[in-house]
């Protein structure tokens, strides 16, 4: 029988990879913190996200007042007047006499939520889509690349109004239309990227080594595209953030005793024009500098993970 053991020469090589990979993530990451600190844009980024991430976390602990209960008898006070007893109503009460501010405090969680799990959604779809396609060619790529195209003939948001008609509106079930709309962006690059990649040299070293076809696609190719994937994701994640309000702003999001900033900005329209401003105003604030802070920090990340720059760098 032969002996496995491992030699003192091999562990020491395996010690010394590891070393190696070791000493690579810390530089990368000093890099990364670095590059931060240089870009004060991707600072105010970075807050503006743990600011919405901590008040998305702990909104119930902060809130004043219970975010659906209604009392008529304070209904459209201006930001900073007094309600019941000793609390104050900072941002104001809606036509049914709730908390603003609650309000808005729960609304980050649900926010939040939808842009990173319907982005989780339609990045796995998506990924492992474009890593068959790719990979496989011939008719595989065909019929993934034809039904792309099919779903991008339709403008996303009636197909996402049509979907949410049928499956009826939920939490759930926008996290996975607006998911399922998201893949094909997510397919298309992964493709390309593999096309390029699957005739490289440590490609074809893996596959005459035996390695499986899993192997080769989830161990060897994909973590040569997670940089431009995340680029996508951060940016996307964005878009999904918008199209959650506007779904919701149609009335075909989360139920109407969760609140959201897109259901906030729809019950606020029959009072804009009766000088009722903070109904929209701090919603719209909220959803505006989400989306830029995710957009800032995707921006950031484009060019922090390009290779040009880096070698400049």
């Amino acid at each position: 029988m032969a002996d496995t053991t491992p030699t003192p020469s091999s562990a020491s090589t395996t010690q010394a990879v590891g070393g190696m990979a070791s000493s690579y993530r810390r530089r990368e990451l000093r890099r990364a913190f670095e590059s931060m600190l240089t870009s004060r844009w991707a600072l105010v980024g970075l807050l503006i996200l743990l600011i919405v991430t901590f008040v998305a976390i702990f909104g119930p602990w902060l809130a004043p007042f219970d975010p659906n209960r209604q009392n008529i008898m304070m209904r459209l006070l201006e930001p900073g007047q007094p309600g019941a007893g000793e609390l104050t109503y900072w941002l104001g009460s809606d036509q049914l006499g709730r908390d603003v501010l609650s309000r808005l405090l729960y609304g980050a969680r649900v926010s939040l939520l939808v842009g990173v799990a319907a982005i989780a959604v339609g990045g796995t779809l998506g990924t492992i889509a474009g890593l068959v396609s790719g990979y496989f060619g011939g008719w595989v790529d065909d019929v993934i690349m034809r039904l792309g195209d099919i779903q991008l003939a339709f403008p996303f948001i009636l197909l996402a109004i049509m979907f949410l008609v049928v499956l009826g509106p939920g939490l759930v079930n926008i996290i996975l239309v607006l998911g399922i709309g998201q893949w094909i962006t997510y397919a298309r690059i992964v493709r390309a990227q593999t096309l390029s990649l699957r005739e490289k040299e440590y490609v074809e070293a893996a596959r005459a080594m035996g390695d499986s076809t899993f192997s080769i696609l989830f161990r060897t190719i994909l973590p040569n595209i997670i940089a431009p994937l995340t680029v996508i994701a951060s940016f996307n994640v964005a878009g999904v953030i918008l199209s959650e309000a506007a779904l919701s702003f149609l009335g075909l999001g989360v139920p109407p005793d969760v609140p959201t900033w897109g259901s906030m900005l729809s019950e606020s329209r029959d009072h804009l024009l009766s000088n009722k401003w903070w109904l929209a105003v701090f919603p719209g604030l909220a959803i505006v500098f989400t989306v830029l802070a995710f957009n800032i920090i995707g921006d950031w990340l484009r060019d922090f993970l390009d290779p040009r720059l880096k070698e400049n760098g």
